[in-house]
């Protein structure tokens, strides 16, 4: 007999000699086939290690960290404001994963077909009225979320050192947000959205040196075209996401290590 399967035959058998239930018999059993071939136990320390390390890691807030008796500052709303907008983010893109089977940006070259999509989707689609309006509203309760959660950081002085970076990163994140709502906003392709893409047009136009190029980039040329809409969804859908979802990590880690920045 191999020195491996003496181990496990000595295991068994201890665990055969303890007053066990079988329900406990049968796990330590289980674990100890697995941790033989999977190193179970070696993983299961680390996990249970790293737990106690982030609990020690978690920020605290004022009143925990100076034992105030004043417990004002946990049920401040302007403190959810962060919360808020991500959990508006989360819904928004759920809402939005849903709707992008329906929603193609157009159909046979022509971008009216997006707007018939959408007049599909509002009133053909079981649900689907509601759903857009899921997704429509979860947006704008994130864009006024970011801003009311950058007023509140920056009137009560959070934005300061060591918080600097995190500032900075908010700003970013704020002003994806408005390129977010911007190319949504221009998806249903109808006559609100037309004349925001020509607004955003002419914008482009007014950059000094470098105006026509970024038309064309952004836009696909000089005037609004299948082009336009089609960069405006692969930005919403496919590019967007992904650094937004990134950066918000980053800023909850950051926010994660350094603690809430509270008044004092």
């Amino acid at each position: 007999m191999s020195l491996e399967k003496k181990d496990e035959h000595d295991h068994r058998g201890w665990i055969q000699k303890r007053d066990l239930t079988p329900v406990e018999k049968g796990y330590l059993m289980v674990l100890v086939y697995l941790d033989r071939r999977l190193r179970i136990v070696d993983y299961l320390e680390l996990l249970e290690d790293l737990y106690y390390k982030v609990n020690m890691q978690m920020p605290k807030s004022h009143t925990e960290q100076y034992n105030l008796d004043n417990k004002f500052w946990y049920w401040y709303p302007l403190y959810a404001l962060g919360s808020f907008s991500t959990i508006a983010y989360v819904v928004a893109a759920l809402s939005g994963a849903l709707l992008g089977f329906y929603y193609a940006p157009a159909t046979t070259g022509d971008p009216s077909g997006a707007y018939n999509q959408i007049v599909f989707i509002m009133t053909d689609l079981n649900f689907g009225f509601m759903l857009r309006s899921i997704h429509r509203w979860a947006a704008q309760v994130m864009v006024a979320a970011v801003f009311l959660h950058m007023l509140r950081v920056y009137f009560t002085g959070a934005y300061k050192e060591p918080r600097e970076l995190n500032w900075i990163l908010g700003i970013v994140l704020i002003s994806l947000t408005m390129v977010f709502g911007y190319t949504g906003y221009l998806l249903p392709w109808d006559q609100l959205a037309f004349w925001a893409g020509q607004i955003g047009v002419e914008m482009s136009l007014s950059i000094p040196l470098a105006g026509e190029w970024v038309a064309q980039l952004l836009f696909g040329g000089f005037t609004l075209s299948q082009a336009t809409l089609q960069r405006m969804y692969i930005l919403h859908v496919f590019l967007l996401p992904f650094i937004v979802t990134t950066l918000i990590a980053v800023h909850i880690g950051i926010v994660w290590m350094q603690g809430i920045a509270e008044p004092h």
